[in-house]
């Protein structure tokens, strides 16, 4: 780049371009001095596999459903689509579907414990017969949601006819057929259809309006209709940080900070308990887990971290329980770099398999770290995100924002990595062979205004990678402007579109999306 700094020049010939982000949609952006409600904020975002629909979920307990409207609205049905052989030059463009109350607050009677309505968790599940279905899931109780298409039935014509009602006499019936009128001694007159009994003509003379039943009802516009069709309860002493789908389309599994239940979908009254770190003594508790997610494609192998740092790869043919794992992925600690924040900062907040379950991805508080499941020596690349924060981590402690839980995703390709930071910024690296890419955005109608481009070593092909590769690393405590970073506001929650470069991300109430 001509007059540009060191920090911003144009990557290597033959090295692919970064990707260039721009705005693309925002829903429930707040006004300037707008004050946020507290069950207004997002917990939760998933798009469903087909990258057609998007769910949230709030503090507030509830669901909320967007669905894309680009390819129907320019292109037709997806099939056809398919059978096109150009590429979609449009980004993705969404619209509100519908929304439903998932949760409500409860109070355990038992444990005089308040549980919130807070979403945790939203998972798809497959579709059937055009409806869609979701897992949601807050602290204690996991709902199997069903949300179809309904049409509307409006009531287009009654058996009474107002125009013939004489004064306060009794309204006149009406119908197509032959029907035969009697004289009231009110002078009314009554006209009644042919099989009425002569019992009508004894009704009070002040005039007693009959019984107004349908006749035509046609159906007009459509609407989504949710309906919980199980609830998943009474499973967890603790509160549940994970749910994840099986891609059997049958089970799923649940996690709490001790054990990982394994569920059918189709049973809510019983589950499985598969793995219980649970100690004999509450007091030998050394690591607790932090999340859980099946393999993409191997129906029998989950993986789950823990609060040491630590991934464990199960695989549920060996034995009921799995108390034993077949793999486990950690770092080795430098010698010499341990700190009473050591421990604390290690804790694993989100896992994701890529989409060809070959590596998993991992979001401690300081790094994304992409580790090859044929490779349990280290982590094949580490990308730093709060490196600039180490020396302040005697504050993060005392305001608690050391224990925010940062989410993680992959793109389709699993070309590009993205977690988000504090000041509503997320940060996308580029992980494919020969890629300089580190990009900082911030959740805004702008997301370039606070770019920051951070030179980076050249990385190679995942499958050749040899060791650690720190890349990334940024050391300054400020943003590109000079502005001092907010840790009051922080970006924990998004998504990457399944098939095209498009990343979803919730700041405060507001759920931003972009495209490159």
């Amino acid at each position: 780049m001509i007059g540009g700094d060191e920090g911003t020049k144009a990557p290597a010939a033959g090295a692919p371009q970064p990707l260039e982000w721009n705005f693309s949609q925002v829903f429930g952006e707040r006004a300037a001095g707008e004050e946020v409600q507290e069950v207004d904020i997002i917990s939760a975002i998933e798009f469903d596999r087909t990258g057609d629909h998007l769910a949230t979920g709030d503090r507030g307990g509830r669901v909320v459903l967007f669905e894309r409207n680009d390819t129907k609205d320019h292109y037709g049905h997806r099939r056809d689509l398919e059978r096109t052989d150009y590429l979609i030059s449009r980004h993705p463009e969404f619209r509100y579907k519908t929304e439903f109350q998932s949760h409500e607050p409860e109070f355990d009677y038992l444990k005089s414990l308040e549980i919130e309505e807070k979403i945790n968790k939203i998972r798809w599940c497959h579709t059937a017969n055009g409806a869609l279905f979701l897992l949601s899931t807050n602290d204690k109780t996991i709902k199997f949601w069903k949300v179809q298409e309904k049409k509307v039935k409006k009531i287009c014509d009654l058996n009474v006819d107002h125009s013939r009602a004489m004064g306060n006499g009794p309204v006149v019936f009406s119908r197509k057929s032959a029907s035969s009128k009697q004289c009231m001694e009110n002078g009314g007159c009554n006209e009644r259809p042919s099989g009425y009994s002569s019992i009508d003509a004894s009704l009070p003379s002040g005039g007693v309006p009959p019984l107004r039943l349908p006749v035509v009802v046609t159906s007009h516009e459509t609407s989504p209709v949710a309906k919980c069709r199980r609830i998943y309860a009474h499973a967890h002493d603790y509160h549940i940080n994970s749910i994840s789908n099986n891609s059997d389309g049958e089970t799923f599994i649940s996690a709490d900070d001790l054990r990982i239940n394994l569920w059918n979908l189709e049973i809510s009254s019983q589950s499985f308990n598969i793995v219980d770190v649970k100690p004999a003594n509450m007091e030998d508790l050394t690591e607790v887990i932090t999340s859980a997610e099946f393999h993409p494609t191997h129906c029998n192998t989950i993986a789950y971290s823990s609060s040491r740092g630590s991934i464990r790869l199960i695989d549920m043919r060996q034995s009921a329980l799995c108390d034993t794992h077949s793999k486990l992925f950690e770092e080795q600690e430098v010698p010499g770099s341990r700190s009473f924040f050591t421990e604390i900062i290690a804790s694993i907040s989100d896992i994701k398999f890529a989409k060809d379950g070959r590596y998993i991805l991992s979001r401690d508080y300081m790094t994304l770290k992409l580790w090859d499941i044929n490779m349990d020596r280290g982590p094949v690349t580490t990308f730093q995100v709060h490196e600039y924060l180490r020396p302040k981590l005697s504050d993060l402690y005392e305001n608690d924002s050391i224990f925010d839980k940062f989410e993680c995703c992959l793109s389709g390709d699993g070309r590009h990595v993205a977690t988000g930071s504090y000041s509503n910024l997320f940060r996308v690296f580029g992980c494919s062979e020969s890629s300089t890419e580190a990009t900082t955005l911030e959740a805004s109608k702008n997301p370039t205004r606070r770019q920051v481009q951070t030179p980076t070593r050249p990385s190679k092909p995942l499958g050749t990678l040899p060791r650690v590769l720190r890349r990334g690393a940024d050391t300054s405590g400020a943003d590109a402007n000079g502005s001092a970073f907010d840790f009051t506001t922080k970006l924990l929650h998004l998504a990457w579109h399944p098939t095209e470069n498009s990343v979803a991300c919730a700041a405060s109430n507001s759920l931003y999306m972009y495209y490159a």
